[in-house]
This record gives C-alpha cells, structure tokens and sequence, in this order.
C-alpha cells in the first residue's frame, strides 16, 4: 500500500440515518452467535473428539481440540459478527487546530529518521506541531540527520539526547517537557499518510471526555522487499486491523502503539509515563484503562512502518509482543480492569499462551500425520475452520478498500501470493514463535528494543 502525498479531503461516514445499536447489544449478540457457532462445531465434532481420545484419553482428548477448533472458532465467529455490526461514529470537526507534540525515539536510524520527519512536515493538520526526536545511544548519523531535517524542513523540531538505553527511557525524558495537551508517539521508520494526524485527533476530540487515547492504523510500507514482507503486508492489512477494530467497538483496544499513537499528556503523566517494560506500549495501555479511562481506534488515520524482512527480525519483533503481552498480563491483571468490556478483552489473552502452544504442539505434528494418512489430529472435519477464516477477512478487505483506502486515494496493492501463504501458513510461524516469547518471559531473559 503506497501513501500518496494528495489525498482527497473525505466525508468519512455516511450521514443519512441508521439504526443505533448500543454497544452493549452488539457485545451479546457476537457472544450469542459465537456460543451458537461453536455448539454447531462441537456437534460435528463428536466423531473427531471420540476417535481422538481413544488414542490419548478424552481430557486430553478435548484439551487438544478446544485448543485448535472449539476456543478459536468461538473467537473468530466473535469477531466476524462483532465487525459486521461495528460502525464508526462520525467526526463532529475533520479539521482540529489543537497544538501536539510529537515523540519519536531513535536508536540507530540515519536512513530513515529524515524521511519520517519529511512526512510529518507535509501533514495537511493545521495546528501547530512540535516534533521532539530523542537520540538514544545512537552510533550512526542519527544526529547529523536529524539537525539536517530542522534546518530542511518547515516544522520545529527539537532534539534531545538520552544516556540511558531503552525505549522508555527515551519517552520520559521527552515527556518530562512536554506542555500540549496531546501527545503523539511515531517510530523511527514511520511514515504518516498526509491526513494522518488530522485524523487521529479528529477522533480524540468526536470522543467521550474519558478516551485517554487513540491507536492509529499502522501498515507495511515495505511489502514489495521479498517473500517475507508480502505475507506480513496481509498480517497488518486483515489480521492486526481487525482485532483494532473488535478491541476499539468495545472502547478497549489494548495497545495504543508506540509506533503510532496519540495520548492526553495528563493521562500518560497520571499513571508515570512509560513502564520499564519490553511492551512498555502495552503495559501503559493497559494502566490506563485501569483507570477506567477509555482508548479508541481510529482506522483513517494511516501510518506505514517497516516490518522485519528477514525471519530472524520477525522472530525477535515478535517474540518481544509475546513477552510484551505477559508483562502486561502480570502488572494488571484482567479481573482488575473495572470495565466489563476490557476484563473481558485482556481476559482473552490469558487464553492465547494455552492456544499457541497447543498449536505448536499439537496442529503442526498433527499436520504431518495428515500427510501420511493418520487424520488424528488434523483431518477434513478442521477444514471447517477456513470458510470462517476467509468470510471474516472478506468482510475486512472490504472495508479497508471502500471504507477507508478509496477515501484517502490509496490503493491496495496486488500482493495474491502472500495472501495464500498468510491465510495456510502464517499461524503455524506465528504459534510457535510466540511461545518463544512465553518460554523468554517466564526464564527472564535479556530484554532488547530492537
């Protein structure tokens, strides 16, 4: 998907009348039609669970099969008719003039840090922006790039330096001097749409007093690189947009992300500022919402970052969202979370450990069996699984396309191959690399930014 620097200015929502659903409704219908989806599956699957457990006993039997079929399936019909109902209020002034401030913290990025500031200087957001870059241990130009683009560039840029590695280190000290009422935090690598920020302030400022925070939508810039980068295209485009969207219909989306979100500077400062945390983004997150405050998504508003083009990046990106995930699991617990909504949400993620790793040990083993005609495991009954699978990314696909790229003059580039190869074979890297990132969380290990 390739930003274009002359978009259109769109009426994002239709205006005409609708019939409002309360958010509550929807929350019950999606549970109710999931409840109902997985009784079908169970029902199907009697012959499946008595076949299995004759080999390895019934509890573990249908510990196996909840784990790849019953518990995902049940998810995945929540989150199809969760989308299905989803519609997005409407913006009550496209156009805020409130004074930000943006934090990018850079380690390491002399190719790319000057670009990223080119693209905030052609934002059409007609407030006034400051962008503070906080060098951190960089041993590259970083610097020489970064006071390039401040004597280039129209916006005001500052730069600040921190000694102390870490990501989070480098925010706290930036927000220590931050006097906006709105705070926005980009990578290094990332690029903004031009009518990005208009629209992720547009969103904060159509919502509740008590949203603390708005996610931007983040996706492959570099999906043309190889193989790699045009599976993870679809990852960002179906896969990470979707669960924004369920999170953010439930005013919980659980990770505002450092790499492009936008914060109340009073919230973010109430509960410290950023943890010491690998998934500092997602602990913050999810301090907030113990505060009973309330984030949002916003899908126009398009960022396009750099995701790993080698296997051993990706593992290391991911295993560090794994270990990110558990932190946060650690620090609040779900049933600490005083909305009903976000208990439930992070509740979800308790379960993700008991999936992954029974799709690590079990499906992938169990696809090999297939292929030498032992169908234990996995056989035609879990070929049920993908009619699922494709109609709720049908249902995304669309959306993306006319909701939100045909708006802002983008389009979707052809990309056939990598879809294939995302909806066979994508999970069966992604389960195991992230109990990768359990099996490094609960052993301690050293904790890396990038």
């Amino acid at each position: 998907m390739k930003p274009l620097l002359n978009p259109i200015n769109p009426q994002t929502n239709n205006e005409s009348k609708k019939i409002y659903i309360p958010i509550k409704t929807k929350f019950y219908i999606s549970h109710m039609g999931a409840f109902l989806w997985m009784v079908f599956s169970i029902y199907l699957a009697l012959p499946w669970l008595k076949d299995l457990a004759e080999i390895v006993s019934f509890p573990v039997a249908l510990l196996i099969i909840g784990g790849i079929s019953y518990i995902p399936g049940y998810m995945n019909a929540f989150l199809v008719i969760s989308l299905l109902l989803d519609r997005q209020p409407s913006f009550k002034n496209q156009f805020p003039k409130d004074e930000l401030t943006i934090l990018i913290a850079a380690h390491n990025e002399e190719d790319k840090i000057f670009q990223t500031l080119k693209y905030i200087d052609k934002q059409d957001y007609s407030g006034k922006l400051k962008v503070i870059v906080i060098n951190n241990c960089s041993t590259d130009h970083t610097v020489q790039e970064t006071l390039k683009a401040k004597e280039e560039l129209s916006i005001d840029i500052e730069l600040l330096h921190e000694d102390k590695p870490g990501k989070f280190h480098a925010l706290n000290h930036a927000l220590e001097i931050v006097e906006t009422p709105y705070v926005i935090t980009i990578d290094a690598d990332t690029l903004l749409h031009p009518s990005s920020i208009r629209y992720l302030v547009a969103r904060m400022k159509s919502s509740p007093e008590d949203v603390c925070a708005v996610a931007g939508s983040v996706l492959a810039k570099n999906s043309r690189e190889n193989l790699w980068t045009k599976i993870q295209e679809w990852d960002y485009f179906l896969g990470i947009a979707s669960i924004k969207r369920l999170q953010g219909l439930y005013q919980g989306t659980l990770v505002a992300q450092g790499a492009y979100s936008l914060y109340k500077t009073k919230c973010v400062k109430a509960v410290g500022g950023w943890p010491d945390a690998i998934g500092e983004d997602i602990v913050l997150t999810w301090r907030l919402l113990e505060k009973k405050w309330k984030v949002y998504f916003e899908p126009m508003a398009v960022s396009f970052t750099e995701v790993p083009s080698s296997f051993k990046h990706f593992v290391k990106q991911r295993a560090r969202w794994a270990r990110g995930m558990i932190e946060g699991l650690n620090a609040i617990k779900p049933w600490n979370q005083p909305v009903g909504y976000v208990k439930y949400l992070t509740g979800v993620n308790l379960m993700m450990p008991y999936l992954d790793i029974t799709y690590t040990l079990c499906w992938i083993p169990g696809l090999i069996l297939a292929f030498f005609g032992y169908n234990w495991i996995v056989g035609p009954m879990t070929l049920l699984v993908l009619p699922l699978t494709l109609f709720s990314y049908s249902i995304l696909y669309f959306y993306q396309k006319n909701i939100v790229f045909k708006p802002l003059n983008l389009k979707i580039r052809k990309n056939i191959f990598g879809f294939i190869l995302f909806i066979l074979g994508y999970q069966m890297i992604m389960s195991p690399v992230s109990v990768y990132g359990y099996v490094q969380e609960v052993f301690r290990f050293k904790r890396k930014w990038k």
